[in-house]
């Protein structure tokens, strides 16, 4: 990998930009033991029916997929997860912002300073009330679930609970996106990063990026809708091409 001219070309781009922004998905995850969705063996490509769960028509209006989606939370691998070479690589790297569009934290796990990570589809680790937005450690929300409450009702109105994730049908947390939209436009380089750039309105930060005439670097798996947009596309799995893109080539 590292006789890639593509790869030298990236690592020049790399070293030569004053304001650098990763944007993060899956695909640096899933050698931490994380699935992605879409891959080959993607949770959604193995189990179409598991898509439901990230609906939020679907978990608003079906108890039994609520009961299973508590069911899944509670054997999730991202408990159980460590970084890998590829978010140790990033916080060397340490890029002005990582917007990710992961739940798993790792990025804050690997050292990048939380204050640094806008995390736009939220995380696993809160649970949140539909009704009236309470949150709680989602810790001590699926120790009732281990407790026998399959659908656990929020602890102040009743209302359906979920992780404080988003899921399709739900808006973004509208400031966070706006900050990650301003990190963008102010870089000198987006560096893409395990990303299928199949969801908006993350994938459209590669659009902002371009016409702010920064360059961006997309390192992912497999082809994406914005690789005609890019200055570098590398192929090739994240725990090895990240390392490799920030490590002076000697």
């Amino acid at each position: 990998m590292t006789t890639d001219p593509r790869l030298d070309e990236a690592r020049s781009l790399v070293t030569g930009a004053g304001r650098i922004v990763a944007l993060t998905g899956a695909g640096i995850s899933t050698d931490s033991g994380i699935p992605d969705f879409r891959g080959p063996q993607g949770l959604w490509t193995r189990d179409p029916g598991a898509e439901k769960m990230s609906n939020l028509q679907a978990y608003r209006g079906s108890r039994e997929v609520r009961e299973r989606t508590w069911q899944a939370r509670l054997v999730h691998p991202g408990w159980d997860a460590a970084p890998n070479a590829a978010h140790y690589a990033l916080e060397r790297l340490s890029p002005t912002h990582i917007v990710t569009q992961n739940i798993d934290r790792l990025h804050q796990k690997a050292g990048s300073p939380p204050e640094r990570v806008l995390e736009l589809h939220g995380t696993m680790f809160e649970s949140v009330c539909l009704s009236c937005d309470d949150h709680r450690d989602m810790r001590s929300t699926l120790e009732r679930v281990r407790a026998g409450e399959t659908d656990p009702p929020c602890l102040v109105c009743g209302g359906i609970l979920k992780s404080a994730t988003v899921s399709f049908g739900q808006h973004l947390d509208q400031s966070l996106l706006r900050a990650a939209r301003a990190a963008v436009s102010e870089s000198d380089l987006l560096l893409v990063a395990g990303s299928s750039l199949s969801v908006q309105p993350a994938a459209s930060l590669v659009s902002v990026a371009s016409r702010a005439g920064a360059d961006v670097v997309i390192c992912n798996g497999s082809e994406t809708p914005y690789d005609a947009m890019a200055t570098v596309v590398i192929r090739g799995p994240l725990s090895e091409t990240l390392p490799a893109l920030t490590t002076p080539r000697i």
